[in-house]
């Protein structure tokens, strides 16, 4: 492994690695645009200057491989003039949008202008207009003046997703990204081209102007979506979740995410979310608090499971953490039910895998709830238990419902169909209009935290066991799956220890972070 020094600091780096690299592996500052660490090299900002003793003249690290005993800096007045100069080249026809741009607050031409910049513009020409709000396909939207050329997104629709939807058109100043004739930019992945554009120029329609950045907060966590699992961090307030972005993870997802998992934050927020529980008593609903209807349903159902455990049936979905199926198999396996099924809901298709992301496997722990439940008396399949209903062999039916209900087509006839038990309680985190056709005179719905709302463990398709923590509190009378069987077990739970709700008004919670100017 080759050693060099950067601005006087030795560092080893892997054989074949960039100076670019070495500058990243040290977290020193180094002006670019057009380098990404997941796409090939363009070398096409000439930013990422450099001098290397004894080379002829400057060279730019993205593309120079660092040998032994390289001596480099980036910090020779000569160095910092070039890069001044490039960044004013780049700003030539930039148009002056900050105040209205989607992109403030966390734009790669405002960060490093700060850093590497701070010139007085010499250009007095008037600047080149170019189309703006273009329409690229169903998710995307760019703005032609914002673009600085660097290519990151018609490499990323090139060696990525290798759909080939964008191209650079026309020559010198009038240059720009466009889409081929009839080939909108629609494929699965389309916005990791807006994640890695460094300025406002690619927008998400979904996103576009519904927050600014300084007014969220970030934490990592997994994507819910499928059986990759793919790393993510996302987006909120006290007003709830606004997006979702990839995190990288060399092992699972790179530095990429499908569209569709960016979508899932919507599930959680409290518009589709049950918020209280509820009792239906064969004429009338009641709305209490999710606690309540626990201990409620405990002290009605509690010594009647126990003395008979063969007429009650389980229902899982792969949406719940390895803990949560943990605490609740052993819960019930303690009071003698072991009717355990298996909520499959993509049987034919849950082998399906893209090539890069997706899978067919709609779940993030079909793996662990197997696991878990093999360590019981494993799992049957759903279809025996709606014979077992219709020979009323089955009197009382737990569920513990899908997050992702748009990956549960069968969502609504399910419900009805499981609701022909003469107990039914329904465990999830949605709410949907189905549930006032319950054909049960006695059912429950429990409200349930969404995966954001708690800290576990999801096992993804390969078996690799991912921690994710808290990340906020959406509805604070919801539950987890261990605390709700704490609870009908006639157990007490801690509230004081629970997270809270945000109670506070919008504040720029970035504010602490901004550093100098």
């Amino acid at each position: 492994m080759p050693k060099c020094t950067i601005n006087g600091q030795e560092v080893e780096v892997k054989e074949g690695a960039t100076i670019i690299e070495a500058f990243k592996k040290m977290s020193e500052d180094i002006a670019h645009y057009c380098w990404h660490p997941g796409l090939s090299v363009a070398g096409v900002c000439r930013l990422c200057m450099v001098d290397v003793e004894g080379a002829r003249g400057p060279q730019i690290a993205c593309n120079t491989v660092v040998r032994e005993g390289m001596v480099i800096t980036n910090q020779s007045e000569q160095i910092k003039d070039i890069v001044r100069w490039g960044m004013d080249f780049h700003l030539i026809n930039h148009p002056l949008d900050c105040p209205i741009c989607d992109q403030a607050g966390e734009c790669g031409l405002q960060e490093q202008y700060m850093k590497f910049g701070k010139y007085d513009p010499e250009m007095g020409l008037q600047k080149v207009k170019k189309r703006k709000v273009v329409d690229l396909g169903e998710r995307v939207v760019l703005d032609s003046e914002r673009c600085i050329l660097c290519s990151r997104c018609v490499r990323f629709t090139d060696e990525v997703s290798k759909t080939n939807e964008l191209g650079i058109f026309n020559r010198g100043d009038r240059s720009e990204i466009g889409t081929y004739k009839d080939k909108p930019l629609n494929n699965k992945y389309s916005l990791n081209t807006v994640d890695i554009c460094p300025v406002g120029a690619l927008t998400s329609k979904d996103f576009r102007f519904r927050q600014r950045v300084w007014y969220l907060k970030n934490a990592d966590t997994i994507c819910n979506g499928c059986s990759t699992g793919c790393s993510v961090k996302t987006y909120y307030n006290e007003e709830g979740l606004f997006r979702v972005k990839p995190n990288h993870n060399e092992d699972v997802n790179g530095y990429w995410m499908c569209d569709e998992g960016r979508d899932l934050y919507k599930f959680a927020n409290k518009e589709s979310r049950l918020l209280k529980a509820k009792k239906f008593d064969g004429s009338t609903w009641e709305e209490v608090s999710a606690g309540s209807a626990v201990k409620s349903l405990s002290h009605q159902l509690l010594e009647t499971i126990k003395e008979t455990p063969s007429k009650v049936a389980v229902v899982y979905t792969g949406q719940f953490t390895n803990q949560e199926y943990a605490d609740s198999l052993k819960s019930f396996d303690g009071l003698g039910v072991n009717n355990f099924y298996h909520w499959m809901n993509n049987q034919a298709s849950k082998d399906e895998f893209d090539g890069l992301l997706i899978r067919g496997d709609k779940n993030p722990n079909t793996k662990g709830l197997q696991n878990e439940a093999s360590k019981f008396s494993g799992l049957k399949k759903l279809e025996n238990l709606f014979n077992e209903l219709e020979s009323g062999n089955i009197e009382t039916v737990f569920v513990m419902a899908p997050e992702n209900i748009s990956a549960y087509p069968e969502y609504e006839s399910h419900f009805k169909a499981l609701s022909k038990a003469k107990n039914f309680i329904w465990m999830g985190a949605n709410q949907t209009s189905c549930y006032e056709s319950t054909n049960s005179s006695n059912t429950y719905l429990i409200p349930l935290k969404s995966y954001v709302e708690k800290s576990g463990t999801f096992t993804n398709h390969n078996g690799t066991d991912q921690n994710f923590n808290y990340v906020t509190t959406l509805v604070a009378g919801a539950l987890t799956l261990s605390e709700a069987m704490t609870l009908f077990e006639g157990q007490d739970l801690d509230f004081e220890i629970r997270p809270k709700i945000y109670k506070t008004m919008k504040n720029n919670h970035f504010t602490s972070d901004r550093g100098e100017l």
